[in-house]
């Protein structure tokens, strides 16, 4: 079932054409579509050390490219500086073969999704993260702040959005118990504190496990600066309560950046929950649970 009504086609022969034309050396190598809840590209294996990356949404060639090369740039800022593997860039792909957009192309990092992990209450796990979140704050924005309209900037500017699809959530969670929380957090004052290198989506399938440990983080394209509290988000969307205390304790975080994490969270959630109901069960799930421990906290 496609994700997005305006999401692009993309099938088994297209990748194969696109590989064989654009990485003639790997022409013949093993292609496999890679199992995903993920909401932005669509996933293939190629051989034993590469995953390429097709974005499912946009018309314009130049701005997806833009998009691309951002994120391999944001990449590059985080290999060998956290405590986990992170995503390398290899290379950018060219539109064709009915496919209309740029593509990437990164190495491949084993791992299993810490969703298909039963790691929720595991202390060490949630220490091990914090110590991820840490190691990104200290990368250098070079003065950088946060820009655009994504998770991180001002929570007032979401308002009417966290309202519009909490209205279409009604059967769906206690719109009004979601409601009044957001209306308490939104309001929340930020410190004159600067922006700070933040993942931004730190979300179960983003989060890779080897052995018990979180052994790599991924998708990187909503890296960049902004408020510290967006990171935050696997308080509510991945630990349980024992675990959340050991991540909010190793992070040393003060009440109003709690609740400034509490509303990005409340953001993302409030948005996947009635979007993909039908589409993307498990995100939609994901979304539920994250807006129920949010309840709960």
């Amino acid at each position: 079932m496609r994700l997005h009504e305006d999401q692009l086609e993309l099938t088994d022969d297209m990748v194969a054409a696109l590989v064989g034309e654009q990485l003639p050396d790997l022409r013949g190598a093993r292609l496999s579509r890679v199992p995903s809840n993920g909401t932005v590209n669509v996933l293939y294996r190629l051989g034993e050390d590469l995953v390429l990356r097709f974005p499912m949404q946009g018309d314009d060639p130049y701005t997806v490219w833009a998009g691309l090369s951002d994120e391999a740039e944001h990449a590059r800022r985080l290999l060998g500086r956290l405590p986990v593997r992170s995503p390398e860039p290899v290379s950018i792909g060219e539109p064709g073969h009915g496919y209309p957009l740029p593509w990437a192309v990164y190495r491949w990092l084993p791992g299993v999704p810490a969703s298909q992990v039963d790691l929720a209450d595991s202390v060490p796990f949630a220490e091990q993260l914090a110590g991820v979140v840490l190691a990104v704050r200290e990368i250098d924005t070079e003065g950088r702040v946060f820009t655009g309209e994504r998770r991180g900037g001002r929570l007032i500017d979401h308002d009417a959005g966290v309202r519009r699809w909490l209205g279409q959530s009604h059967g769906l969670i206690d719109v009004p118990k979601v409601e009044a929380l957001w209306s308490r957090l939104v309001l929340t004052a930020r410190d004159e504190a600067p922006d700070v290198w933040t993942h931004g989506d730190l979300m179960p399938d983003n989060l890779l496990v080897q052995g018990g440990r979180l052994s790599a983080v991924i998708d990187v394209g909503l890296s960049g600066p902004a408020d510290p509290a967006l990171d935050l988000q696997p308080a509510w969307n991945l630990l349980a309560p024992s675990a959340r205390r050991a991540f909010r304790e190793a992070l040393a975080v003060d009440d109003a950046e709690w609740d400034r994490g509490k509303a990005w969270a409340l953001a993302q959630a409030s948005g996947c929950l009635p979007y993909y109901r039908l589409t993307n069960p498990p995100m939609s799930r994901l979304a539920h649970r994250t807006l129920t421990a949010l309840l709960d906290d």
